[in-house]
């Protein structure tokens, strides 16, 4: 069912990610269909969400939000807050939470490697390119451990992330450290390297990212929940929790270069854990997407006002939102809870005085 768009999946992310430079600024495409891409997003960006958000600034008053690189950062980071607890929901249920952490250390590797490649052949290959590509890698591996070799995931897990992040390592120390300051923007995230060709690159996977996840919700859904009995409802199981891993690497790679590599796993999962109350599966998408909206308009607007890392900042709001979130729910069940007991006694001090008023005499004992 998925095995064709797996195929035109990977041909529309590596057109995309060729658009970027390994500087983060945009390089000039190819005549064809790149290019009309390229200059339909220049103009979604300036004439559509440049005016929007300009307009936006002076009604709020609020200059930051005229700043073009501050207007690309901010619709990155709302591209992030979806995707990534559309995913993380599923992960999360799964008990596989730390697979995100996982492909963030081994797309490290793939940005080392593109980084490498460019130093030592002189070549310009985008390094989210290779981070993709390094991750989907990663990601399909670790699947096969636990398929294959009888592994448990979470063992399959620590063998991906260590070899992901020592190759990672190896690779920097083999240039004498000439790639260490290009990578650093990679690790810890930041808002002024999000340029156009990255937009571009988060609005395709945002819509390809919810695209799959829709049209696959139901297998994922039993997939998820109840392995065995999603095989005797014929779901190929397999292919299933491999999509749902590539998704991840999706995920894990589109988010990097505002949340760097040390935090991107927290979007998986923060929003997700602030959304557990929720009473129904879809519910907790939504509300955990919803969650992740406040933490990066949030973290983002305190990133720029204090100058702080992008990444951290997020991630910090959105544990405040998560604590916020298990307060307000605390007292309302708190407070549920004693309005409950009143009821209840109020209801059984009526039960009583009514029984009392059956009785003769208005219950009174004869003297």
């Amino acid at each position: 069912m998925f095995g064709p768009a797996h195929h035109l999946v990977f041909t529309v992310v590596g057109t995309l990610a060729a658009g970027i430079h390994p500087s983060g600024m945009a390089i000039e495409p190819p005549v064809g269909f790149l290019s009309g891409a390229t200059n339909a997003l220049d103009w979604f960006l300036t004439a559509v969400y440049g005016t929007a958000m300009n307009w936006l600034s002076e009604l709020l008053g609020v200059r930051m939000l005229g700043y073009p690189y501050m207007q690309r950062a901010y619709l990155a980071a709302v591209c992030i807050a979806v995707i990534g607890p559309l995913v993380g929901t599923f992960l999360v249920h799964r008990e596989m939470s730390m697979i995100g952490d996982t492909l963030a250390h081994t797309a490290f590797a793939g940005v080392a490697v593109g980084l490498f490649v460019n130093t030592t052949l002189s070549l310009a290959l985008p390094p989210l390119l290779t981070a993709l590509v390094v991750a989907v890698v990663a990601a399909l591996l670790v699947e096969v451990l636990v398929e294959y070799a009888d592994a448990y995931t979470d063992m399959s897990l620590a063998i991906v992330l260590t070899g992901g992040f020592a190759l990672g390592s190896v690779l920097i120390s083999a240039t004498g450290g000439d790639i260490a300051v290009g990578i650093d923007a990679y690790l810890f995230g930041t808002l002024a390297t999000v340029s156009t060709g990255s937009v571009g690159l988060l609005l395709a996977m945002t819509g390809l990212v919810t695209g799959v996840v829709v049209l696959a919700y139901r297998p994922l859904l039993y997939v998820t929940f109840d392995e065995t009995a999603a095989r005797a409802a014929r779901v190929d199981v397999p292919l299933f929790n491999r999509l749902l891993v590539v998704l991840t690497a999706f995920v894990v790679v589109s988010a990097i270069q505002i949340m760097g590599v040390i935090l991107v796993a927290a979007m998986l999962v923060v929003p997700v854990a602030t959304a557990t109350g929720a009473r129904s599966f879809k519910r907790s998408l939504v509300f955990g997407v919803l969650a992740a909206e406040v933490a990066v308009v949030a973290g983002v607007s305190l990133s720029y006002v204090y100058g702080l890392a992008a990444g951290g900042s997020v991630v910090l709001a959105a544990i405040a939102v998560y604590v916020l979130v298990l307060i307000g729910r605390r007292v309302r069940s708190n407070v549920g809870g004693a309005g409950l007991g009143w009821r209840r006694r109020l209801g059984t001090m009526r039960s009583t005085n009514s029984a009392r008023s059956a009785e003769p005499d208005g219950g009174r004992e004869d003297e």
